[in-house]
């Protein structure tokens, strides 16, 4: 609560901006030691030696990305240049002679990690275009973004650089020239500005903004407005230009006021105080003394510009022009031409706003432009000091004050309003000059009992005296010094004494103004601070007890920041501290400080608090702060508690209540579920989140609060509540602690018993895993809970035994709510048999005839102990780890609460999503319920074999997932029933293939899960909704992907159209003719089978929640037969052209009528085709079928020939036929030709078994005739060895067989190397069914012979 000197920024590069601006120089050693002409001759390196060097500020010794050698001998460059610094602190300008190097602000990450920010060189170069020219001041003027949605950042930063020559140049941060313009010819000596201020309070006169240039005899204001929209337009036309590569046009000159400063004999520093009226009896008085007894007085005081200017001959002038009596002066050119001045003007504004003409450009004039006159200003008074010289002037943000310092060392501190000096300093030769401005804080005020009091704000004179390398900080207008520090000798105070230009009283409402009031620049280090004052130094002095306190509240503060203080040495200077504060706020401020402290133990909290309490009671009562006096009474309570019940803690006594009977029914449960949480994924854990960890002095405090005599607990997070659980109740549960006399302890302080239970209830709630390990826990629970229960405002004796009680109530909303299934069942086991013996008490003292009302409660009680006994069965079902090798995820948590609100279908859709993560297979899933069948038959389940090997431990595994699915299905009989379970799977199934459409497996198992639904209304509903929400959309991509492209799509194309790959579509499609293929059965049973009742258990009657799946399966509408059929037809088509890779477009197999049907909602009745299909489509149906068994008989072969030969799927012949006779293509051509193709790949039995379901034999015979020929031909003319037998037997052959066979060609046989016994066995088959009257008769004959030849010759 101290002044400070803040570190903001880094300046970096120092050594490269010394060596661009001096390079000239480099070779001249004793640059830095130059000394000015009025400096003293002597040395004065060692001015101010007594101050210890070693006492820099922290930090200010470190040097980054900055030379160490700047830190000594060369650190004086800086004072040979000129340094400017934006008011938001964004940018920096250093300039000597012509050169100038800008520093623009960014963000960097430091070793630590942290953002800082630093100035680093954005542009470098020279800035005078006249000969000779040199800078000789330098603004940064930021300028407001005219967003609307801008918070006060600026848009961007002008330079505004006055020269030697008498011009004053406007440049942008990347160095551009926006604007010239020589507005005197002597060199500009100052360059300062205003800007906007939010008036503090109404009546305040708004202030005029805009630059002030000073030259030695002339004053030029510019106005603000004018300036802001020049620049904004110059930059916009610069930027245009650069875009588009043309020249520059030149801007119409600016309005400005020049007045020529009178009365003076030299000026070097200025400022402009504003706008100010006169009172009227101000306005009398000079009226009188400058025009004598007779003057006139005007109705109105006239409003006047002040300015203030110090110099020598007077020391400080005062100058005033009334407003209105001067117009502002326009451009020469604009007076040289009266007469053409519109069109002068004309010109110039278009050529400057970018119409005018490449042609029309006029040639730049070379000579120097005319320099208006100034309008003489006399000086109205001054301060008359013959001696002393002034040089620098700094006004205050509230325009009231103003700093002057002189060539004597000294500073001044004017009154602006009177023109007096007030107060002045000495000893401080070279000195710098800043303000800050600081405002009170907002609570402080506020809390007034009338109306609220404007906010204050206190001006704080900053004073840099460079000689004695030490910043200070003084109150004003006679305010002592608050601050000083020990800082540089060579550094600059640099302050701007004006914010943003082009904000106005409506632009700025809502912003936040970020800017720097004073800045202090370390050439040695780089590092910018910046001053920091608190408002309260300004309303005190030296003896200010508000200032002691707050010295003695940051020392309390910094001896509880320190680690290594013992308790004793602690507790005595923390008392010394609080009893010695004395103002009651800050007092309350200490206590509670250290009261939050971590460090501190009980008993000296404790100590403290309770003599600060024994002060306060020994003053007198009404001087007592009361709250301070209740604050110090409240936490010595709690902290007599804490105390209490540590101590209790310490000792150890035992008592036991019996409750055996009740926990045996559920142990084997209890035991099952302990084994398979404790085994379960280790995790990581923080010491001090664990409830073991000892609750600390401040944690207790923050969770309780007294109000009198009575202590409650605060609400908060859960983990807090365990924590004060643990530290109230832990000891007495785990048998630690006597528990009658903690519960006698917490009675007393008044503490809710309700509050108590909660806490209670949290602790064993939230430590499951400890609590199932300790057996004893239980009966400490039901003592626990009895006491709590006989204490006053627990069970109210008035409780009417026909409502619920509020107090048992309580405890089952904190059961039912848990997701710790086994603590909660335990708790109400506990809590039930409380409750019994509570009842039975206080119907004891009732009328009999209330005997019946005890039922409800305790009715409530056992729905309660049988929903929490079904949540653990299921809950422990939910923990079985799923098996290695699948991608595992955390353990779903259910309570009963959870259960009621998830509806009828939430049970058995937690169960569906086991299965998934244990990665059941259907078949799996049904033998286990199976078991559930056998179990329920025999009432006692099977005892799994043991086996041996990796193989025995995972069917150990399987068995007892089994055992306990089974167990749970016989608590939910219902909600398990198998029909809804498969139900549930098959979704939760196609859900996930949904997610990750490339894993075809789960679409495949959804469907098999759904053919195990036996009820075909669920069956029907769930089919109808799965094709409506995931599968029509994924189907109709691929049938026009593969109708695009006209055979099965490659890889990319199916991952891109729809959205899985060649592998995963093939399988989609697959389960799609199986799903139309339920759906259609289902359809065709649903007349014959009556819709299933769906039931729940009694205890679970009260679901609440979004409907089951079976409900809406049921809410379905029906399906259209044909319609199904017609899409199962597309299906298999679209299946078998992926499967075997064939050219087809799917949908040009259909007529129109056909293709219109497809997609469309299958409940609908659409407009199907009928009658005799046109005989072309007919053929290519006939062509894409006969495909379709040629590629399935290649695969055949491929499967006899290949390693481990199967006999491959051999259901594609009567789904051809089928297809066939759906899409009316003659089975009887689909038969020969399977038939021809299996003898053409060798197959011969096979097709001797379709062979008799051929209607048209003497077809079939003249084709097989052609092949056994081809056959015949490669045994005797194209094998690579033809024996002698063989061709003995080809000399012997009837000529027109021999030719016929010669005719024939063996490359088109699949398998032309068959063996002879098989060919002969087919020749007999075709003179078996050929008819002696056919044709080719004779020739079957001629072979059969020559086949017996070369069987008897082989």
């Amino acid at each position: 609560m101290s002044c400070c000197l803040l570190e903001f920024c880094r300046v970096q590069e120092l050594k490269a901006v010394r060596e661009f601006l001096f390079q000239n120089q480099q070779n001249n050693p004793s640059l830095g030691d130059k000394k000015t002409e009025n400096e003293l001759a002597w040395d004065d390196s060692d001015w101010g030696s007594w101050d210890n060097p070693e006492a820099k500020e922290d930090g200010s010794g470190t040097t980054t990305g900055v030379e160490e050698d700047s830190a000594a001998g060369s650190a004086p460059w800086l004072q040979d240049c000129v340094v400017s610094l934006s008011p938001c602190s964004d940018l920096m300008v250093v300039a000597k002679d012509h050169k100038a190097v800008f520093l623009s602000a960014k963000w960097r990450t430091d070793d630590g990690g942290r953002e800082e920010m630093t100035l680093a060189v954005s542009w470098s170069g020279t800035l005078s275009t006249e000969e000779g020219e040199s800078v000789s001041s330098v603004i940064c003027i930021p300028l407001a973004s005219q967003k609307r949605s801008s918070t006060g950042r600026p848009d961007w930063t002008c330079i505004v650089v006055g020269f030697s020559s008498g011009y004053v140049r406007f440049y942008t941060e990347s160095g551009v020239l926006l604007l010239a313009q020589l507005l005197n010819e002597d060199p500009v000596l100052r360059l300062k500005c205003r800007t906007y201020e939010i008036p503090r309070h109404p009546g305040v006169t708004e202030q005029l903004s805009g630059p002030g240039i000073l030259y030695p005899a002339a004053l030029v204001t510019i106005d603000g407005f004018s300036l802001f929209q020049s620049l904004r337009a110059c930059r916009n036309q610069v930027a245009r230009a650069a875009a588009a590569g043309s020249e520059v046009v030149h801007p119409p000159p600016l309005a400005y006021k020049k007045w020529g400063l009178q009365d003076m004999d030299t000026i070097v520093d200025h400022s402009s105080v504003g706008i100010m009226t006169l009172c009227v009896f101000d306005q009398m008085k000079n009226a009188s003394i400058l025009g004598g007894f007779h003057a006139s007085v005007k109705g109105s005081p006239p409003a006047m510009s002040q300015y203030i200017t110090v110099g020598g001959g007077p020391y400080t002038g005062f100058y005033y022009a009334i407003e209105g009596s001067s117009q502002p002066l326009l451009s020469h050119v604009a007076l040289a031409v009266a007469s053409k001045l519109t069109s002068a003007l004309f010109s110039a504004a278009s050529g400057w706003l970018g119409w005018k003409k490449q042609s029309e450009e006029e040639p730049t004039q070379k000579q120097k432009p005319k320099v208006e006159p100034a309008t003489p200003l006399a000086v109205r008074f001054g301060l008359p000091d013959s001696r002393r010289h002034g040089e620098f002037i700094c006004l205050s943000p509230c325009n009231t004050l103003a700093g002057v310092t002189d060539d004597f060392g000294r500073v001044t501190l004017l009154d602006v309003g009177r023109g007096i000096a007030i107060r002045m300093w000495k000893g401080y030769r070279d000195a710098q000059l800043g303000w800050v401005q600081v405002s009170e804080g907002r609570g402080e005020r506020e809390s007034s009992p009338s109306a609220p009091l404007p906010r204050r704000h206190a001006q704080f004179l900053v004073i840099y005296a460079p000689r004695r390398g030490i910043l200070e900080v003084w109150g004003t207008q006679q305010g002592p010094r608050v601050g000083a520090f020990t800082v540089g000798k060579h550094c600059r105070l640099l302050y701007a004494g004006y914010r943003l230009m082009g904000v106005n009283s409506v632009t700025s409402q809502g912003w936040l103004l970020h800017t720097q009031q004073v800045c202090l620049f370390d050439p040695a280090t780089g590092v910018l601070r910046t001053v920091t004052v608190p408002f309260h130094l300004a309303l005190s002095d030296k003896k200010s007890e508000r200032a002691k306190d707050m010295h003695l509240l940051k020392r309390l503060t910094t001896l509880l920041k320190s680690r290594e203080v013992e308790p004793d040495i602690l507790e005595s200077e923390a008392q010394s501290v609080l009893l010695d504060i004395k103002h009651p706020a800050v007092k309350k401020q200490a206590l509670e400080s250290l009261l939050a402290n971590k460090n501190a133990p009980v008993s000296c909290l404790t100590n403290i608090t309770r003599v600060l309490l024994a002060s306060l009671k020994g003053q007198d009562p009404e001087a007592v702060d009361e709250g301070l006096f209740q604050l110090c009474s409240s936490q010595l309570k709690l902290l007599q508690l804490y105390t209490d019940i540590q101590q209790l803690h310490s000792t150890g006594e035992t008592e036991v209540a019996g409750i055996e009977e009740e926990l045996a029914r559920v142990s084997p449960t209890l035991q099952r579920y302990a084994e398979l949480t404790s085994g379960s994924r280790p995790s990581v854990s923080f010491a001090l989140d664990s409830p073991d960890a000892s609750l600390p002095v401040r944690g207790f405090l923050s969770q309780m609060e007294c109000e009198g005599e009575e202590i409650r607990v605060v609400p908060g997070p859960n983990a807090d509540w365990t924590q004060l659980g643990s530290f109230l109740f832990w000891g007495c549960l785990t048998g630690q602690s006597p528990l009658q006399k903690v519960c006698n302890t917490l009675q007393k302080t008044g503490i809710s018993p309700q509050q108590l239970l909660s806490l209670l209830l949290s602790v064993w709630l939230h430590r499951e895993k400890e609590v199932l390990k300790k057996t004893e826990a239980v009966r400490h629970l039901h003592t626990l809970l009895t006491a709590l229960s006989s204490m006053k405002g627990a069970v109210e004796e008035s409780w009417d035994m026909q409502c619920v009680s509020p107090w048992w109530q309580q405890v089952r909303s904190a059961c039912v709510q848990s997701h710790s299934s086994a603590a909660a069942l335990l708790a109400a086991i506990v809590a039930h048999r409380a409750a019994k013996a509570n009842i039975t008490i206080l119907a004891e003292t009732k009328f009999q005839s209330e005997w019946e009302a005890v039922s409800l409660e305790l009715e409530q009680w056992a729905v309660c102990v049988r929903q929490l006994e079904d949540v653990l069965s299921l809950q422990t079902l939910l923990c079985v780890p799923p098996p290695q090798g699948t991608p595992g995820s955390a353990t779903p948590h259910c309570s009963v609460k959870a259960l009621l609100e998830g509806g009828r279908g939430g049970i058995a859709d937690s169960v569906a999503k086991w299965v998934f993560r244990q990665d059941l297979a259907p078949e799996r899933l049904k033998d286990m319920l199976q078991r559930r069948g056998e179990a329920e038959s025999t009432e006692q389940p099977s005892q799994p074999e043991q086996g041996k090997g990796e193989k025995s431990q995972e069917d150990a595994a399987f068995n007892r997932a089994a055992e306990l699915l089974v167990s749970v299905c016989q608590r939910f009989p219902d909600s398990l029933s198998p029909d809804l379970l498969f139900a549930h799977c098959c979704w939760e199934y196609v859900v996930q293939w949904n997610k990750d459409p490339e894993e075809g497996r789960y679409l495949c198992w959804a469907v098999e899960h759904l053919k195990l639904v036996s009820s075909p209304h669920i069956q029907l509903g769930i089919s109808s909704m799965m094709w409506n929400t995931f599968i029509v959309k994924c189907f109709s991509a691929a049938a026009f992907l593969i109708e695009k492209v006209g055979k099965a799509p490659k890889d990319r194309l199916c991952r891109r159209d729809v959205g899985m790959g060649d592998c995963a579509m093939t399988s989609f499609l697959g389960s799609c003719v199986q799903l139309l293929q339920i759906l259609m059965e289902a359809d065709s049973g649903v007349e014959e089978v009556t819709p299933p009742e769906l039931c729940v258990e009694e205890v679970w009657g009260g679901a609440e929640g979004p409907a089951s799946l079976a409900e809406l399966a049921l809410e379905q509408k029906g399906v259209h037969y044909p319609l199904v059929q017609h899409h199962y037809l597309l299906a298999s088509l679209l299946h078998t052209a992926m499967t075997f890779s064939l050219r087809v477009k799917p949908l040009s197999l259909f007529d129109s009528k056909g293709k219109n049907a497809f997609f469309r909602e299958l409940s609908s009745i659409q407009l199907m085709p009928s009658g005799d299909m046109d005989p072309g489509l007919v053929s290519l149906r006939q062509e894409f079928l006969l495909r379709v068994l040629t590629g399935w008989v290649t695969t055949q072969r491929v499967a006899v020939e290949g390693p481990g030969s199967g006999s491959g799927d051999k259901t594609w012949p009567s789904l051809c036929l089928d297809l066939g006779l759906l899409l009316q293509v003659n089975p009887d051509i689909l038969r020969r030709h399977l038939v021809c193709e299996l003898y053409n790949q060798g197959l011969d039995p096979r097709a001797e078994q379709v062979m008799f379901e051929v209607e048209d034999k003497d077809v079939l015979g003249s084709q097989l005739l052609v092949l056994t020929g081809q056959r015949l031909s490669y045994s005797l003319l194209h094998t690579q060895t033809q024996t002698r037998p063989a061709m003995e037997l080809l000399a012997r052959l009837p000529p027109t067989l021999c030719t016929w066979l010669k005719a024939m060609d063996p490359s088109e046989l699949g398998c032309p190397s068959v063996p002879l016994s098989q060919t002969s066995r087919l020749v007999s088959r075709l003179i078996e069914i050929l008819p002696e009257n056919h044709g080719q008769y004779s020739l079957a004959l001629h072979l059969l012979e020559a086949v017996e030849d070369l069987q008897r010759e082989d």
